[in-house]
Formats: structure tokens, sequence, C-alpha cells
């Protein structure tokens, strides 16, 4: 009879907790989906501000405005002409940006269109950015056209804004920046 008690109480709690992670699965689902509308700046190949929020675009990663790439064997700003991109296409009508989700940094993910056109996938299709979790075919598609960044060498913009950062912790020496990387990696004090 302790046994089947204990079964029963061992049960009664599983089931408790389950419907408690169920109820808060529901609300997180249920966060209301967050729409803007009206003017734009872009503020890189993937950033928006709108209203005081800035806004990034959800699954593409582009250039940094200050990054440059190769292309010809010349050096290019591909991380302006990424914003640049972007400007052309917030301007050609009025967008409209929806999301529900936010970043690390507190901005809200979108998926953004004008009219029929998603200038997330636009973005990516015309190789002023890649794909970030979203949008594998047109970046295919801007791979194969050679479009864009595609068109020569490139830093991803991920590796680009880690160097950055390294640089920036280290006072412009990377070599200091990437011992202070590896030492925080490793748990090593610089005493």
């Amino acid at each position: 009879m302790m046994r089947s008690s204990r079964l029963f109480r061992d049960g009664a709690v599983t089931f408790a907790l389950l419907a408690i992670l169920a109820f808060l699965a529901l609300k997180l689902n249920n966060r209301p989906e967050l729409v803007q509308t009206g003017r734009f700046y872009a503020i890189d190949g993937d950033t928006l501000s709108a209203h005081g929020e800035r806004l990034r675009l959800k699954g593409i990663d582009a250039p940094e405005y200050r990054q440059r790439c190769r292309r010809d064997g010349a050096d290019w700003a591909c991380g302006e002409e990424a914003r640049k991109a972007l400007v052309t296409i917030i301007k050609i009508g009025a967008p409209e940006c929806r999301g529900r989700d936010r970043d690390r940094y507190g901005r809200l993910l979108v998926t953004c269109v004008v009219g029929d056109l998603d200038i997330n996938a636009a973005m990516v299709r015309n190789g002023m950015a890649l794909s970030y979790g979203g949008y594998a075919a047109e970046e295919r598609m801007a791979r194969q056209a050679k479009a864009g960044v595609w068109a020569g060498d490139f830093e991803r913009p991920s590796d680009y804004r880690r160097e950055e950062r390294l640089e920036h912790s280290a006072g412009g020496d990377p070599m200091t920046g990437l011992i202070e990387y590896l030492r925080g990696i490793v748990g090593w004090s610089a005493q």
C-alpha cells in the first residue's frame, strides 16, 4: 500500500509539473505580434529604426557598416553598400515589419515587407546579407549569381564582429585580444 501511494503521489506531481509547463508554453506562444509601419531609418544592412525602437531583420546577417570586402582585387565598402541596398528597398513603398521575439540586445526581431516583397529575403537574394537561420534558398541563388558579397572575398559578419570585440578589448592589439579571449574561455585570470 505504501508503494502505491508513493506511485500515486509521484504521478500527481509529474502531472502538475507538466500542466504548469504547458501553461507557461501557452503563455509564451501567445505574445502579441508587434507591427511597425511608417517611416524607417536604416542603421545598417539588417537593422532598422522606427519610432525610437531598433528592429533587427530576422533570419539574416548583413556586413557591419564599417566592414570592407574584396572584389576584383580591390577593397569595397560592403557594409555601407548593404545599408544603401536596404535604404533603396524601404523607399519603394510603405514597409510593414512584424515580430514577436527580441534578440539579446532588446531589438525586436522582424520580417518586413513592402507590398509582396519580403525585404529580408531580398537582402539575401541580392547578396547584401547572409542567411542566418532562414533564407537558405535565397543565399544559394546569390552565391550562384555571384551577387553582392558573393562576387569576391568577405569575412562573415559574425566573424568580423568577434574580431572587432577582440581588438577593442586589447586596445587595438589583436594578439593581446586573442590571449584575453582564450583566458576567458579557460578561466585563467590575468593577475
